[in-house]
């Protein structure tokens, strides 16, 4: 019998567990994933960016979240030895019309206390000599990490404090009773007297199998990337961000120093049909027919159809992929530009086509369910594993 199981072996489910071992160190505690490794779908192909909090609305628990996981991010990589740097970022606008969006993210990012500062366009060649740009904003605090050496660390953490980490393990049905519950998987019963459902993905489905109606449903985007070759490397030093459509709920293709040296250009945001589906190709019924069939795919879809079309033909064409690269530096050309891995997000999406812009963390007797936490939920882990004890204990 164990006292706390946690579904879903990312970076939310190993820092909760990371959490619940350091405020229950007598308590039975374990981590179920059904893959074979650890962080092996958001977290292990997210752009590895520490983000610093500057996009979220004022009083959020993104924004809260985030403002302080920058923070405490940074100083667990500093005290464990994952690599991770501080490099900053720059957010820039290339056109007119894009001024005052520029304006607006300025206050949004003071309003959430991050330290942030209007830039000139001849500032901005100081930082990132070849961008082409009318303004900017500098964001000192971002940086970038390897977040599976981060996952790597929770869970030796987790570890050496008498927690259970089981791999391969699938989650297939929930039977309540009283006082415990009892998870079907696929390799044997296991009894439990809370759930903790951290299952990314598949978050709303594992909740359903707990006999919750979660309040939206997971619609998996695929965020396509493609990276510098390694001769052109030297036209980003940091990060580079141009200014968010407001109406759009993705930040735009932008440039990613990664940690180990290389650089990221992207994401191209498009629908995947499968919520597992990192190839163009990938194709799962299920997951298709349950998009295709759900009113708020179509509501959204209609209310973004000017941009779907636009992120669709960036999608399939490397030359619209590459001019979209370009409003940020002229110089990039398509052949320097390799198709690299692609991340899905899990995006919580309602029925009436609003996407669900902040985490939504639904408590039930005996269970609490993360049924959306996306980017910036890397950065954010420690405090959301903090928020989430914090809930069981004030039960």
């Amino acid at each position: 019998m164990y006292d706390f199981t946690i579904i879903g072996g990312g970076i939310i489910g190993l820092s909760t567990a990371m959490t619940l071992s350091q405020n229950y160190p007598h308590k039975k505690i374990l981590v179920i994933e059904k893959e074979p490794q650890l962080a092996f779908h958001q977290t292990g192909n997210n752009s590895g960016v520490i983000h610093s909090g500057i996009y979220y609305k004022p009083g959020s628990f993104k924004a809260k979240f985030c403002r302080q996981g920058c923070q405490s991010m940074v100083e667990f990589c500093k005290k464990y030895d994952i690599a991770h740097e501080v490099c900053g970022k720059v957010i820039v606008a290339t056109e007119e019309n894009q001024i005052q969006a520029l304006e607006n993210l300025y206050d949004r990012g003071i309003a959430n206390n991050v330290e942030i500062e209007k830039i000139t366009a001849e500032e901005v060649k100081k930082i990132e000599p070849h961008v082409r740009c009318l303004a900017g904003i500098r964001v000192r605090s971002t940086g970038i990490a390897d977040y599976k050496q981060v996952c790597q660390k929770y869970a030796e953490l987790l570890q050496n404090a008498g927690g259970e980490i089981r791999l391969n393990t699938k989650v297939e049905k929930i039977n309540k009773t009283n006082e415990t519950q009892i998870l079907e998987t696929n390799r044997g019963e296991i009894e439990t007297r809370f759930i903790i459902n951290c299952a990314g993905l598949h978050s709303d489905r594992v909740a359903k199998l707990n006999d919750i109606d979660p309040p939206a449903k997971i619609v998996p985007f695929r965020g396509e990337y493609y990276e510098l070759k390694p001769e052109k490397r030297y036209l980003v030093k940091t990060l580079i961000y141009p200014v968010p459509n407001p109406s759009f709920p993705f930040l735009g293709v932008h440039f990613t120093k990664m940690i180990d040296g290389s650089v990221h250009a992207g994401p191209n945001a498009v629908l995947s049909f499968k919520r597992e589906g990192y190839n163009k190709t990938d194709f799962d019924w299920r997951d298709f027919s349950e998009v295709m069939t759900y009113p708020g795919f179509w509501k959204l879809a209609a209310k973004h159809a000017d941009e779907g079309i636009k992120e669709i033909l960036r999608s399939f064409s490397k030359a619209a992929f590459t001019r979209s690269l370009q409003q940020l530096i002229p110089e990039v050309q398509e052949d320097d530009l390799i198709p690299t891995h692609a991340g899905v997000r899990a995006q919580a999406l309602k029925n009436d086509g609003k996407l669900v812009d902040d985490f939504l963390i639904v408590p039930d007797k005996n269970a609490i369910h993360v049924i959306n936490a996306p980017s910036p939920a890397a950065t954010s882990s420690l405090e959301i594993g903090k928020a989430i004890v914090a809930q069981i204990s004030a039960n």
